[in-house]
Order: structure tokens, then C-alpha cells, then sequence
């Protein structure tokens, strides 16, 4: 394990390497540009928007990217794909630039290709959680104001009661056999793909609208993270920056196996960052094979890294966890692995000292720190930097993101200082769509302020403490507490509700809820999941609830005690 002398050495060394990457010319220079006032540090050298990214794939143009079951897809195939579907956007259904297209679906190679030819022609992709229920579906839709969907069948059914407006503007993904809306490759197969010069036309600034993506916040309703191209794209150079000088200081990582490309296991939602970013979109910058899982099954994932020789594991924390616990793990061949990252949620300690244990050396362990509001963006760690900082998440990403932490007041704190984790640099958001006054509340100055609390120790590592905001991270998944409460609180038995997390060795936290029933109600836990089960998305109804009559206890403020509700639910489950 490192020492903290060594670790200093090491940083040393990656600032010197760092400096010559970020030299005039070199692909990952950087230089400062002001972008709404903000002096910024931006990849100078970057694609100038999502479109030009894409292209980068064309470097191994035959090289497999695509992979779905018994489907698979070259770089060239793809983009051929993209470029003709963005011809029917704009000639058939008439999408110019800035319009909002929505995608609900489950993974696929069209869920990809239809991000893709959205972006190509300069509208703005609204990636939909797939897990959403029918009004939850109803509110993205209507708040986004989006004039175009693709859909699957399980999504259809849903929506199908508010769609009057999109009647004529459904594009349907693996649809079933009584379908009456055209279906993807249907429509793409009997048009020509954009031309080079066509696209020209479009001009698609770094600046323009790219992405509005739904998160749960600690309010009722999901707030739209609105990014642009630029955004993404210094988030994704972001990673090839960390992942180039990481390789130089270890060289040891480097060595691949010259008998298979580089690949990835999809095993994460891509309506959100980490499956949409750090899986999917970075798969054009290090053409990498995109292996999709139809859900997530650690056997069936594990299988898939023996079978697409697998060198890249990303998902959340849970992921990994049960894929050490399988009673397949040892016997299958995990040679082809060099990373087994997480993000999305906290990795506990002892995960990783299992994760040292079982899985091949060449498997470096890491672990990343962001927001859908920062693009995935704000610390990482990996290799010997993690095991001898576990409960660190890692330091600020280099080169263009800064972090800091600041007090009640705002004041920035020194190193050891506990406070608010704020962010800043290209990858933060533009705002959140049709909501200034939310946006205004966490963007000051530049500086997203996340909710989180932490500190950062004396070698400039993040370790994240708690959470400022009203919300449990359950698998990776945020569930807004407020949503939840607003949902429970409609049921007619009940007087009051606090809903918050406690720990799961699983999936990191749990939802849970206190609740004070009317005197002359009942409930129980299998009707309140009943009630819930049309109202929000599966993943947020609670896993244990707790009824009473009395009122639920109260700070000095007349605010419910969730702080001693949460203890009070972890030792009532323990004695159990």
C-alpha cells in the first residue's frame, strides 16, 4: 500500500505529466475561454459537438461497437445508421434544431443510434427513466415539451393515455406485432444517410443544447438537467486525460491483450450519466465495444465478460458486489478485465478489500464522484491511490474541474474543513430546463453546489461525509424523499409521513418510511405498496414501513426528526 510520502511523489509526477499533455497542440491541450461570463478552462482540441465525436469511431471503421444479444453493429454501420435516421427526423417529422426529442426505452442499439442521430442534427435528446410510471412519464414529457418519442411497447402502454399530442410523432423500438406506429429500422432502411456537405448546413455550436436529463432532486417533482454539447464532450476528455496519464505513471496497465479489443460491459441504465457518458458516448473516444445486457443479471453479466472478452467493468457498487458473490465467479475466465470501476453511489471498504482479493491483478479497482448536473464530473481514484485512500472518492478530475468545500456562510474552507462539496468547470450543467430559480439556488458564481458534505484531507483527496440534500441513493438510483412523502401522503389513512435511507449492504441505502396514521385508519405495508404501485417508479416505494398513531418525534425547529426516525428504523431491523 502506498504511503502518503509515495502518493506525494506520484502527484508530483502526474502534474509534470499533465503539463505536457496539456501543451499547444497536443490532443488534450487545454486553454481558457469565458462562456456566459465565467472565465473557464476548456479541451481546446476536443470535437466541437457530439456529431464530430461521433466520427471518431471511423478510425476503425469495421471494429465491432454495437453488441445486443444476437446483434452487432461495426462504427461504420452505426453511423450510417444515425445519419439516415437523422434524415428521417428532419424530413418526415420535421425536427429542426433545438427541438426536444424524448427516448423511453429499455437498452438497445436504437436507444443508441436514436441519442445519436438526435444530437447529429442539433436537437436536444431527452433521455427518459425507463422505470418511470405513467404520471411521472406524463410530467417529462409535458415539461420538456418534446415533439417527437421513441418508445418501446412496455413504455407505450404507459403513456398511451396522454398521448394526443404525439399521436402522429411515435417512433416505436422493438415493437409488438399489432403495432400501428412505424418502427425504427422500418424507417431507416429504404432512406439515404445525411450527407457530409448536408450536414454542414447544421451548424451545431459547442454552446447549443445537447442533452435534458430528469433527476431526482430533494423537492417533489424531477428537475431537467439541461447540458450542451460542449458539456458532455470536456466530461468525456475529462476521462481520456485521467485515463492517459494514469496509464504513463502505470505502464503496467497497458498492457492489453493483443488478441481482443477493448470492451465494455453496459450494465446501467443509459438515461443516466454513467451509462449514457462514461459507458456509451466514451465508447466513440476509445473505440470500444459496447456490449448491452438486456437487464441486469450478474450471471448472465458474468458470462458476457467471458464470452466478449470484457476489459472495462462499470456500474454501480452493487453490480460488482453480487458478481463476487456468484457461485460462478471463480470458475470464470475474468482475464480480459483491466478495470472494475463504480460510480453512481459509495463503495464500502470492505467491497474493495474482497474486490483485491478475487478479482485477476491486471483488474485495477476505481471509483468516480459526479452529478447528472456536472456530466459525471468531480473526482476519481483508481489503483494504489485507492486502496491506500478506501474511503476517499478521489481528487478534483484534472484538468478543467475545480472543487472546493464551503461553509453555512459560503466561506471556503481549508483542507480538513467539513462543509458543502461545490464543483466548477465545463462539464457543469447550464441549468435545469424551464427552472431559473432552482437553477440560481445551486449555480453560484459558477460553483455547483451539490448538496453533499465533505472534506478534502491534506494530500487534496475528497471523502464525502453525508448528504445535504433530502435524498437516498439506492443502486445508484436518487429518489427525491419529498417525491415519495407527496405520493404517500395522497393515501386517505394517513396524517403524516417522513421517508429516508438507511444502510444496505446490497445496494448502499434502502428507502423507509415513518408514518402517522389517522385514528380511525388502518394500513399496512403490502396495501401502502399496492397504493404506490401506479404512482411512482418501483425502485422508490419504500422497502420497510412503520406505522403509528402518535405524531412522529420533532427537532426544536417543529421539523420531523428523520435523523432519529433513521436510527430508530435501523435498530428496530436489527433486533429483528
Amino acid at each position: 500500500m502506498l504511503t502518503d510520502e509515495q502518493i506525494t511523489q506520484d502527484l508530483a509526477k502526474l502534474k509534470v505529466i499533465a503539463g505536457a499533455h496539456m501543451a499547444p497542440g497536443a490532443d488534450l491541450a487545454t486553454e481558457t475561454i469565458t462562456i456566459d461570463g465565467l472565465e473557464l478552462d476548456v479541451f481546446s482540441n476536443a470535437p466541437a459537438n457530439l456529431g464530430e465525436l461521433y466520427t471518431l469511431g471511423l478510425e476503425t471503421p469495421d471494429r465491432t461497437f454495437l453488441v445486443y444479444q444476437k446483434e452487432r453493429y461495426s462504427f461504420a454501420e452505426t453511423l450510417d445508421m444515425a445519419l439516415r435516421m437523422g434524415r428521417v427526423l428532419k424530413e418526415q417529422y420535421g425536427i429542426d434544431l433545438g427541438d426536444r426529442v424524448a427516448i423511453c426505452a429499455r437498452n438497445s442499439p436504437e436507444w443508441c443510434v436514436s441519442y445519436m442521430a438526435i444530437t447529429l442534427i442539433g436537437a436536444v435528446v431527452v433521455p427518459m427513466n425507463s422505470w418511470w410510471k405513467g404520471a411521472e412519464l406524463k410530467f417529462g414529457l409535458t415539461d420538456s415539451d418534446s415533439k417527437l418519442m421513441f418508445l418501446d411497447s412496455p413504455r407505450l402502454e404507459m403513456v398511451a393515455p396522454f398521448l394526443d399530442k404525439l399521436q402522429d410523432q411515435i417512433i416505436m423500438i422493438k415493437p409488438g406485432e399489432d403495432s400501428e406506429f412505424p418502427e425504427f429500422y422500418d424507417l431507416i432502411k429504404s432512406v439515404a444517410p445525411l450527407t457530409r456537405e448536408e450536414l454542414k448546413t447544421i451548424e451545431v455550436l459547442p454552446e447549443d443544447k445537447a442533452s435534458i436529463m430528469y433527476t431526482s432532486g430533494s423537492t417533489g417533482l424531477p428537475k431537467g438537467v439541461l447540458s450542451t454539447h460542449r458539456n458532455i464532450i470536456n466530461a468525456l476528455y475529462t476521462w481520456k486525460f485521467v485515463k492517459e496519464i494514469t496509464e504513463i505513471l502505470r505502464p503496467e496497465l497497458l498492457e492489453e491483450n493483443p488478441e481482443f479489443d477493448p470492451a465494455l460491459l453496459a450494465n446501467v441504465p443509459l438515461f443516466h450519466v454513467t451509462g449514457s457518458h462514461a459507458q456509451f458516448l466514451a465508447s466513440f473516444v476509445y473505440q470500444r465495444k459496447f456490449v448491452m445486457m438486456y437487464k441486469w443479471d450478474a450471471e448472465v453479466a458474468l458470462q458476457l465478460i467471458e464470452e466478449e472478452r470484457i476489459s472495462i467493468f462499470h456500474g454501480v457498487p452493487t453490480m460488482t458486489w453480487e458478481i463476487m458473490q456468484s457461485e460462478n465467479f471463480d470458475s470464470t475466465d475474468l482475464s480480459s478485465l483491466r478495470a472494475v470501476a463504480s460510480g453512481g453511489a459509495a463503495r464500502p471498504p470492505e467491497h474493495l478489500g474482497m474486490m483485491l482479493q478475487k478479482f485477476p491483478d491486471k483488474a485495477i479497482p476505481g471509483l468516480g464522484y459526479g452529478l447528472t448536473e456536472t456530466n459525471a464530473i468531480g473526482a476519481i481514484i483508481s489503483g494504489e491511490f485507492y486502496t491506500a485512500r478506501p474511503n476517499s472518492t478521489g481528487r478534483p478530475t484534472p484538468p478543467v474541474t475545480s472543487v472546493k468545500i464551503v461553509d453555512e456562510d459560503d466561506v471556503t474552507l481549508e483542507d480538513g474543513g467539513v462543509g458543502e462539496i461545490c464543483i466548477k468547470g465545463p462539464t457543469v450543467m447550464k441549468g435545469y430546463w424551464n427552472n431559473p430559480e432552482a437553477t440560481a439556488e445551486v449555480i453560484k458564481d459558477g460553483w455547483f453546489h451539490s448538496g453533499d458534505i465533505g472534506k478534502i484531507d491534506e494530500l487534496g483527496f475528497l471523502i464525502i461525509l453525508d448528504r445535504a440534500k433530502d435524498i437516498v441513493i439506492r443502486g445508484g438510483e436518487n429518489i427525491g424523499c419529498a417525491e415519495v412523502e407527496y405520493a404517500i401522503s395522497e393515501h386517505p389513512a394517513i396524517s403524516e409521513v417522513s421517508v429516508y435511507g438507511i444502510p444496505d449492504e446490497r445496494l448502499g441505502e434502502i428507502p423507509c418510511a415513518s408514518i402517522m396514521l389517522k385514528s380511525s385508519s388502518s394500513l399496512d405495508a403490502e396495501e401502502l405498496k399496492q397504493f404506490l404501485g401506479d404512482r411512482i417508479a418501483s425502485f422508490k416505494i419504500p422497502v420497510h414501513s412503520f406505522f403509528q398513531y402518535q405524531q412522529l418525534p420533532r427537532i426544536a425547529s417543529g421539523k420531523i426528526a428523520k435523523k432519529e426516525l433513521r436510527q430508530i428504523a435501523i435498530d428496530t431491523l436489527a433486533a429483528t
